[in-house]
């Protein structure tokens, strides 16, 4: 049985290594910090990038904004929940007996870890951070630079290897991302996204069977030819991917280099191969707002569902399928 290794978080409440404060994680460059949650009130003081929040409890004022009225209050005033990501600390054991040929799906349960790639000429060098209810392929389980157990994680855009501390990452076990609704017929199945409510349905026949709130393209005229905005019209599924690497590909660690490894839970559906993709997205939570360069953002454990009951099926059983293709559900953009 393995250790839990060094965190830079605070220690487990309990014995089953969790916490249960109330945490965000400043998702954008910095986030202000506002004397009362409103948008025109003083502002206090600045949080930035990867800072952690300690969330006394939300509020909703009558002053919104309209398009998002949840504020938190935290130490020394209230920020707006636009660019704050709630997180969570759940700490993992290592798993035993790992096979060389063994890949596995897994996320990442802490609000960040470092992800550090070892070279014979450089040996070990930081890269970027990886964050919580991202998602990878687990490839190998390593030695890491403090001499604990680390998994070693593939990226398929970059196509290289990387690891991160076993603490802060959970292997997700085969039968929790099996089909749902398997019997239903696959044409039975649709999906409906509407750009003007910020929504989408997902049906089975006549019935909704699931339904939120998303953040579809950001309309921008000055981009051509129809700016970021999500195309409309009726689509399939073609492509889904559990993981993928978005933006730019280096690895520099850089924070103003846009890179999003780990991506979960990834649906492409635009029939021109464009990139347009239904997704769990980390970054922001602001969902009912527009906030994508053309994807619809969803909640990451909703994009879980999704990609689960949409079709074409992805088969967990083989780890060669880190990509299925195929002529899958119906989405409907409006």
């Amino acid at each position: 049985m393995g250790s839990l290794a060094f965190t830079p978080f605070p220690p487990p409440d309990d014995d089953y290594g969790e916490t249960t404060m109330h945490v965000g994680r400043v998702a954008y460059q910095s986030v202000s910090v506002f004397k009362e949650p409103r948008v025109d009130a003083e502002t206090v003081s600045y949080r930035f990038l990867d800072e952690l929040l300690n969330i006394y409890y939300p509020v909703s004022p009558p002053t919104g904004p309209s398009w998002n009225p949840r504020w938190y209050r935290v130490w020394g005033g209230y920020v707006h929940s636009m660019y704050v990501q709630p997180v969570e600390f759940h700490y993992n054991l290592p798993a035993e007996g790992w096979k060389e040929d063994h890949h596995q799906l897994c996320e990442v349960t802490v609000p960040y870890t470092q992800l550090h790639r070892y070279s014979s000429f450089y040996g070990w060098e930081r890269i970027n951070r990886i964050y919580y209810k991202t998602v990878h392929w687990a490839v190998g389980l390593d030695e890491g630079p403090d001499g604990e157990p680390w998994y070693r994680l593939y990226d398929e855009a970059a196509e290289v290897t990387y690891n991160a501390p076993a603490t802060a990452i959970r292997l997700i076990p085969d039968e929790e991302i099996e089909p749902l609704s398997p019997d239903v017929p696959p044409g039975e199945k649709r999906i409906e996204i509407s750009r003007a409510m910020q929504t989408l349905k997902a049906y089975e026949g006549n019935q909704i069977v699931f339904e939120t709130q998303v953040s579809t393209g950001i309309p921008d005229p000055d981009i051509p030819p129809k700016g970021r905005n999500t195309p409309p019209g009726k689509w399939r599924v073609y492509s889904k991917m559990p993981t993928k690497h978005m933006g730019n590909v280096d690895l520099t660690g850089a924070p103003d280099v846009y890179t999003l490894p780990g991506v979960p839970w990834t649906m492409f559906f635009h029939e021109l191969h464009t990139g347009v993709a239904m997704h769990g997205a980390y970054w922001h939570d602001n969902y009912g707002v527009p906030m994508s360069h053309g994807c619809v953002n969803i909640k990451p454990d909703e994009a879980k569902w999704l990609f689960r009951w949409t079709t074409p099926v992805w088969p967990p059983q083989d780890w060669r399928w880190w990509e299925r293709t195929g002529y899958g559900t119906v989405v409907i953009v409006t």
